[in-house]
């Protein structure tokens, strides 16, 4: 089931690949049933996971087994939801895609491939498979990029986003060689590597092991210092790519902490757990400070990406220290992480899907350029207003129930990073405030060339991808019980091995 799940988008993308002449309608539309299928075949997987169980659907083959390696997938209550996370988003973006876009063969090709990179990453049960879809994947996006942003600009942010995370991808490999070599028999499996904690004692050596990897995971997240390649790439990348880039990719590097950091190097996350404390407390701050000095819709957006994000590594930092704390502050505060991975991907998907409808009736982000948009697009300031409060945790919807199982699994042993962090929230709320006020408020007002009154509302297709992504942000928020039931067990799981 799980390789049908990885690779049914690479079928697809080689069908679409062999007719000499299709129709951009008639891809577009493949790419759509694809996406659905995909999300169809994800909640499957959901109906027949049972929670509590640990790892399931698993699936074994050989590959290279000289080397250690092997082919092995499966989910669990960290994984399985960030799956299904991945199909919601990539048939969002598809069914956006429907408007119009140009060289559609290609495009869908690309996110097919992508599709493909991230479902495989997140079921991946071997370092080296892990570390294949990975890197694959900062190549699908860095093509994304270059060749359907915003012209030049985007050629350079695209290059500057593949050197930062491809450096990351090769201090992780270093990571993972590094924990092959401890190994005894040597293995890249992390269901083995896991038992056998093959690092613990190792001193200095498990913490240039675990340098490695947080660096590596830390460009992906991205945490402050390593986030200047975000802003651009996202302000340059096409609107789909932009929510697949903050809602899936990112994610990466925030799973990579919980799958293999935190389980793998136990001994050595709880020593070093107070500087990922500080890094997310500092990057939830800094984050909001500087999104809130933007100028520009989607750069701002971008920005409090690297604000969420921060919130994670705080948890998961908290949930390494063992000092004034129990179990039950410690399993919160993963669950309260992992929820955050699936807010953020779903509401700021939804906001990035939005600003491309900026820049296709204007031509540009820039916040001051508008005004009253409420008036002739009543639908758009709606969504957008709806998936600005989301965003700032208000609760009914699922930031809140992120934010409060972080801010309370991490209070109890970690309450000045927790305070400061906090302050977080009040500027995210003053930066989405500003915005919607300037922009869907007061006098009508548009860029030059844009007659007034002249700004379109959503369109069909705009509305059926960004719709649901707001709805599903609602139904977790009100009734989160049916995505908690699968992640605590697993968060319960984790603490347990942090802490052995």
């Amino acid at each position: 089931m799980l390789s049908v799940l990885t690779f049914l988008p690479l079928l697809v993308c080689a069908a679409l690949l062999v007719p000499r002449r299709l129709p951009d309608r008639a891809c577009l539309a493949v790419w759509v049933a694809a996406a659905a299928a995909e999300l169809g075949l994800a909640v499957a997987v959901w109906a027949g996971y049972e929670p509590g169980g640990g790892v399931q659907f698993e699936e074994r083959a050989r590959w290279i087994p000289s080397a250690g390696v092997g082919y092995h997938v499966g989910v669990d209550g960290l994984s399985l939801p960030l799956v299904v996370l991945t199909c919601v988003l990539f048939l969002a973006v598809a069914v956006f895609s429907l408007r119009g876009t140009p060289r559609a063969r290609p495009y869908a090709c690309l996110f097919l491939f992508l599709q493909a990179m991230c479902v495989g990453l997140f079921v991946s049960l071997d370092l080296i498979l892990f570390f294949v879809f990975f890197d694959l994947s900062i190549v699908g996006m860095f093509f994304v990029i270059a060749g359907w942003g915003h012209g030049e600009r985007a050629r350079a942010a695209a290059l500057k986003f593949f050197l930062y995370t491809f450096t990351g991808s090769l201090a992780l490999l270093l990571g993972f060689i590094g924990m092959y070599l401890a190994a005894e028999p040597h293995t890249f499996d992390m269901a083995d590597l896991a038992r056998a904690d093959p690092l613990a004692g190792r001193g200095a050596y498990a913490g240039l092991v675990l340098l490695a990897l947080g660096f590596g995971l830390a460009v992906k997240t991205p945490t402050v210092p390593f986030h200047t390649w975000l802003p651009p790439a996202h302000t340059e990348a096409p609107a789909a790519g932009s929510a697949i880039l903050a809602g899936v990719l990112l994610k990466m590097g925030t799973y990579g902490f919980v799958r293999i950091a935190m389980p793998l190097l136990p001994g050595s996350w709880r020593r070093y757990a107070l500087v990922f404390i500080v890094v997310g407390a500092v990057s939830a701050v800094y984050g909001a400070l500087v999104a809130l000095a933007q100028t520009d819709f989607k750069r701002m957006v971008a920005y409090t990406s690297v604000n969420h994000m921060g919130y994670v590594v705080l948890a998961v930092g908290a949930a390494g220290v063992l000092a004034g704390t129990d179990a039950q502050a410690r399993s919160l505060a993963v669950t309260g992480a992992v929820t955050q991975m699936v807010s953020h991907g779903l509401l700021t998907g939804a906001l990035f899907l939005l600003s491309g409808v900026l820049y296709d009736r204007a031509g540009t982000y820039a916040i001051d350029a508008y005004g009253g948009l409420a008036g002739p697009a009543p639908r758009f300031a709606a969504l957008t207003a709806v998936g600005a409060f989301a965003s700032l945790g208000i609760p009914g919807f699922s930031g809140f129930v992120a934010e409060f199982q972080i801010f309370a699994g991490s209070l109890a042993s970690q309450a000045v990073a927790t305070a400061i962090a906090l302050t977080g929230i009040l500027l995210t709320a003053a930066l989405f405030l500003r915005a919607l006020g300037c922009m869907l408020l007061g006098p009508a007002r548009l860029p030059g060339g844009v007659r007034t009154g002249g700004f379109r509302d959503l369109a069909a297709a705009e509305t059926a991808a960004v719709g649901p992504l707001l709805l599903a942000a609602l139904v977790i928020g009100v009734a989160p019980r049916f995505l908690l039931d699968v992640i605590e067990p697993a968060g319960r799981a984790l603490v347990g091995l942090v802490a052995r």
